[in-house]
């Protein structure tokens, strides 16, 4: 089944699930895609029984969100700006509940046959909460406020291979790069590419708040709360509930409380040590979902002693994984091995030697390092996951067989992301998932990129993603990020305890599609707008 089959059929189970599509014509265009016409049938059945209901205020908690935080898509970071943004405004593209690619502002995109241009057809339904018109201009816009010398946006190395971005007629937009890179579709879901309108010097009004979401903003403010109501002329499907209140609630124990005594709907995290016994509450629905999402803990390459790739190794050898998965993730995680691609990746390399706590082989590269008796700090935060200050505590202990002193700096939540990430030398960092390597190590890894967060440079893993980006043949194309894995691996300065499960929850009442995305929590970031009330 072709990626263009994969949408239609999602297509029609949202029609089925609103009642726009009858059964005979749904079962007809799904055989026409290529399904069985059993398979039809029972596809059929599940989703008109799970149809949703419109109506009702959606409360949604989220763990991570600080007064500091803003508008401007090149700054966003956080949960609260990234569910945000997914909530009140609009990408190019959309990953979809199965983790297909799937359209949003954009209908439909083709390719040169070297995929160094790609035109994208702008959906003309759809339109602004101020009652504007979706156009190219506001694209193009868009996607040049991450571009230049002047931009300070956080995802300017993603598109760095952008020669020029045109119009061809009010609605379509044509992008031409140095070579080639058949990841642009899936690059455009990238949360910071967020579509706002277009001002006249073709720089972008996001002050304003205008968006093309499901739902526009009514108040609100920072790391407190947000009020917003459905879009009436929102161009996609769903947007079930009338509103919306974003609450931001960095303390876990206050989260809970708050999901547990129906002060609101849905969290974007639980704390794994009671996650069994908040399985047993008839009235919560626990949702464990493995991801590409990480747990990474970023050295400073360009300062002592994580200059030298001997400490950094050693440090990456004094850790328990199995340990740290097993007291502090609950076995909701994947084993890391200090390379940022996840299985839950395409192109994942098989085959690379797994790394292990190993404290004799620490102390024998920090000896060679002329670093014995090493003492570092280590900065975290309870925002950044369940456990965070824990998990740091339990690497401080098991350090200490290879001789190695880590002091666990507990940092405020309030401004995590702006004083401590990227600023202090060792840290403790969540990633939300990113559908391919490609888009991973172009944003953490290239050396110039805005959050290479370990300050890694390696002349010959730069070399590769550039090839590997334009490279067409598959089996080429995952030699070559099997090298950089091992290269990041081997030299960089990025520790990767574990690949985390998006672990979340909803009240009993609160009704989901039965298949749930993975490249964020609550659905991608878009619980607000897929989620109804059952009742």
């Amino acid at each position: 089944m072709t990626l263009k089959d994969k949408s239609l059929i999602n297509r029609i189970a949202a029609a089925a699930r609103t009642g726009r599509i009858s059964r005979r014509d749904f079962i007809h265009t799904s055989i026409a895609a290529g399904l069985t016409a059993t398979t039809a049938t029972g596809l059929w059945t599940t989703k008109a029984a799970a149809q949703p209901k419109s109506g009702g205020t959606f409360r949604w908690g989220l763990h991570d969100g600080n007064t500091t935080d803003t508008h401007d898509p090149g700054s966003y970071v956080t949960r609260q700006m990234i569910y945000l943004a997914h909530t009140h405004r609009s990408y190019l593209t959309m990953i979809n509940g199965d983790g297909s690619l799937g359209p949003d502002i954009a209908d439909s995109w083709s390719a040169s046959a070297d995929a160094s241009e790609w035109t994208f057809e702008i959906n003309q339904n759809a339109s602004f909460h101020s009652g504007k018109k979706v156009t190219a201009d506001d694209v193009i816009a868009s996607l040049n406020h991450h571009r230049g010398d002047d931009t300070t946006s956080a995802a300017k190395a993603l598109l760095a291979d952008v020669v020029e971005i045109t119009k061809d007629g009010d609605y379509t937009v044509k992008i031409a790069l140095t070579g080639g890179n058949a990841d642009l579709p899936w690059l455009m879901t990238d949360y910071h590419f967020a579509i706002c309108p277009a001002n006249d010097d073709g720089s972008i009004n996001w002050q304003s708040a205008d968006g093309t979401g499901p739902y526009k903003i009514d108040g609100g403010d920072f790391g407190v709360q947000w009020q917003l109501s459905r879009h009436d002329g929102w161009h996609g499907e769903g947007a079930w509930f009338d509103k919306v209140e974003v609450i931001v609630l960095n303390d876990p124990n206050a989260r809970q409380t708050a999901l547990v005594t129906g002060d609101v709907d849905a969290v974007s995290l639980i704390e794994l040590k009671t996650m069994a016994l908040m399985q047993r509450d008839p009235n919560i629905n626990i949702i464990n979902i493995p991801s590409a999402g990480a747990i990474t803990m970023p050295m400073h390459c360009n300062k002592a002693p994580f200059d030298n790739a001997d400490v950094r190794n050693a440090m990456k050898l004094a850790m328990n994984r199995d340990e740290i998965i097993e007291k502090i993730a609950f076995g909701a995680a994947t084993k890391g091995n200090d390379f940022h691609h996840s299985p839950a990746q395409p192109y994942w390399p098989e085959g690379i030697e797994q790394r292990e706590y190993d404290p004799d082989q620490a102390k024998s590269l920090l000896k060679k390092a002329g670093a014995e008796g090493l003492t570092v700090n280590l900065s975290t935060a309870d925002s950044v996951y369940a456990g965070a200050v824990d998990m740091a505590v339990l690497y401080a202990e098991q350090a200490k067989a290879a001789g190695i002193t880590v002091n666990v700096v507990r940092e405020p939540n309030d401004g995590y992301y702006s004083d401590v990430w990227l600023v202090k030398p060792f840290s403790l960092v969540s990633w939300g998932a990113r559908p391919t390597p490609d888009v991973m190590y172009t944003l953490a890894y290239k050396s110039d990129a805005a959050w290479n967060e370990s300050y890694w440079v390696n002349d010959r893993f730069n070399e590769v993603l550039i090839q590997a980006k334009g490279e067409l043949n598959d089996e080429l194309r995952a030699e070559m990020y099997r090298e950089m894995a091992m290269l990041a691996r081997d030299d960089g300065g990025t520790i990767i305890p574990f690949f985390n499960n998006f672990v979340f929850a909803n009240r009993a009442n609160v009704g989901t599609p039965e298949q749930l995305a993975a490249s964020w929590e609550c659905d991608g970031a878009r619980a607000a707008s897929r989620w109804w009330f059952t009742g």
